[in-house]
């Protein structure tokens, strides 16, 4: 059973030299029809700014499930999180302090009908370029790069990912 209440609150947050550590996904899926990639990009709260799922990373949670819970939280998907991306050191645009962020892709499994944040937030799956073009955040336009990246060699992922 799965909780349709989001996370509030800073208090249980994982912060690093006065960082306050944040956690995103990139979902995606390929097309039924011509197995084109999308990926699913959500509004601000506000409504006002395109973006990927991503929040505060909880004490309670290891990097991956935090990711997983952002993309149920804000989006209203499930899936495989996969391997990381990366991670960016950004200035918070609301508050003026940094944020370390570490963003992972997921592969969608299921799109949920209702979902926490389902009034606050609208949600689009669109084609990586369109994707690119409308997301706000400089870090995680760099995170969508390095997801094409590797998905482009994925020879090289596979053994990036024996060597640790």
């Amino acid at each position: 059973m799965m909780c349709l209440v989001s996370r509030t609150g800073r208090e249980l947050q994982r912060y690093d030299m006065g960082r306050r550590l944040v956690v995103g996904c990139i979902p995606y899926r390929y097309q039924n029809g011509n197995g084109e990639l999308e990926v699913l990009v959500i509004s601000s709260q506000k409504g006002h700014a395109m973006m990927f799922p991503k929040g505060g990373w909880e004490l309670d949670e290891s990097v991956e499930e935090a990711a997983s819970r952002e993309c149920f939280e804000e989006a209203g998907v499930v899936g495989i999180v996969e391997c990381e991306l990366g991670k960016w050191c950004f200035k918070s645009k609301s508050r003026g302090i940094y944020h370390e962020g570490y963003m992972f892709p997921m592969l969608v499994g299921e799109e949920l009908e209702i979902w926490p944040e389902k009034h606050l937030r609208q949600r689009v799956w669109m084609k990586v370029e369109e994707a690119r073009e409308v997301c706000q955040s400089w870090w995680m336009k760099e995170a969508l790069d390095v997801f094409v990246e590797r998905l482009k060699s994925p020879a090289t992922f596979i053994k990036e990912d024996f060597l640790e």
